[in-house]
């Protein structure tokens, strides 16, 4: 009989346990479908085209995709017509001006003296159309007029305007037209960057080569380093690809510029030696350098075949040295 009395402790036990984990888990059932249904009540509703789902226009989803980033926006205007009317419009994007209505007004008029509210248009009921630099937003199926157009019910309209570098600014109220029996809107227009067509970023020929001669320049560069470094074990500047050849080009170009330059001193009635400068110069070319007359020698109109000495300098095969 002892034996049994353990037995009976533990099964009590895994009981109580099994009981537990099954409390445990229903509060766990419970907790997740709050929270889904929480969910559902925070998603906001959004824009809905007219017509049914299957019929729905691909171009409006697209636009309505293209406003998407203006949703979470909230826009105010308030007008004042005279004594009588004052009211302020409360606008969203594709959403409901208070989402605790599910109403899906997504235009509202608040008149500022009564405070009675009256929607303008909801997004349940949308149609949306664009050009190059403007997009069209209509909502429709507001709440009827009273007096005025055979109390049809309103709707709003929203021309929103391109304008670079603005996320969306100006909303403001143009007009509400109720004289007519039909057909009657308010009109809004906004600026907003989404309405501006895609900027074409096509590079030109003349680009892309740039890019491309950049390019291969790096990778000699890079590459060339990279086997004077580890292969040849080049140190300093030796490291740069073909240095030697590099260096000789640089010197050849700078004495040419500065060959160029004594060549025109000298070629010119102005360009004479200052005195303290003056070395022996042939009759010939004193004659010619002075009056201009008779023919240059040919070693000053061929300059790569200078080796000559004039002024305290060395011209030898078109390059110029460093004054001796």
């Amino acid at each position: 009989m002892q034996w049994l009395i353990p037995c009976v402790l533990c099964g009590w036990y895994i009981s109580r346990m099994s009981s537990a984990w099954h409390t445990s888990g229903l509060l766990v059932v419970l907790l997740a479908l709050a929270v889904s249904v929480q969910a559902e009540e925070v998603k906001e509703k959004s824009c809905d085209v007219i017509g049914d789902e299957s019929s729905e226009s691909q171009m409006e989803k697209a636009l309505l995709k293209k406003l998407e980033p203006l949703s979470q926006m909230r826009f105010n205007t308030t007008v004042e017509l005279g004594t009588t009317e004052n009211y302020t419009y409360h606008f969203r994007m594709c959403r409901e001006v208070d989402s605790s209505l599910h109403d899906f007004a997504g235009l509202v008029q608040i008149d500022r003296k009564t405070g009675k509210t009256t929607v303008v248009g909801r997004i349940n009921e949308t149609q949306v159309f664009n050009g190059s630099d403007w997009i069209m937003l209509i909502y429709k199926g507001g709440d009827s007029y009273g007096r005025h157009c055979s109390g049809e019910k309103r709707r709003a309209v929203i021309m929103i305007s391109c304008k670079q570098g603005v996320t969306a600014s100006s909303f403001s109220i143009i007009s509400e037209e109720r004289e007519k029996e039909q057909e009657c809107f308010y009109l809004f227009e906004m600026d907003s960057s989404v309405a501006c067509p895609a900027e074409d970023s096509h590079l030109s020929i003349g680009s892309i080569l740039l890019i491309i001669f950049a390019s291969l320049i790096a990778v000699y560069i890079i590459a060339g380093f990279l086997y004077q470094r580890l292969v040849v074990g080049a140190k300093g500047m030796e490291q740069f690809p073909h240095f030697a050849f590099w260096q000789d080009l640089g010197n050849l170009v700078a004495g040419k510029s500065r060959l160029g330059a004594w060549g025109k001193k000298l070629l010119s009635k102005e360009g004479r030696p200052p005195p303290s400068q003056k070395r022996y110069i042939s009759p010939s070319l004193q004659h010619w350098t002075l009056t201009g007359n008779g023919s240059a020698p040919s070693w000053m109109t061929k300059p790569s075949m200078m080796c000559v000495r004039i002024w305290g300098f060395t011209m030898a095969c078109g390059g110029l040295e460093s004054p001796i």
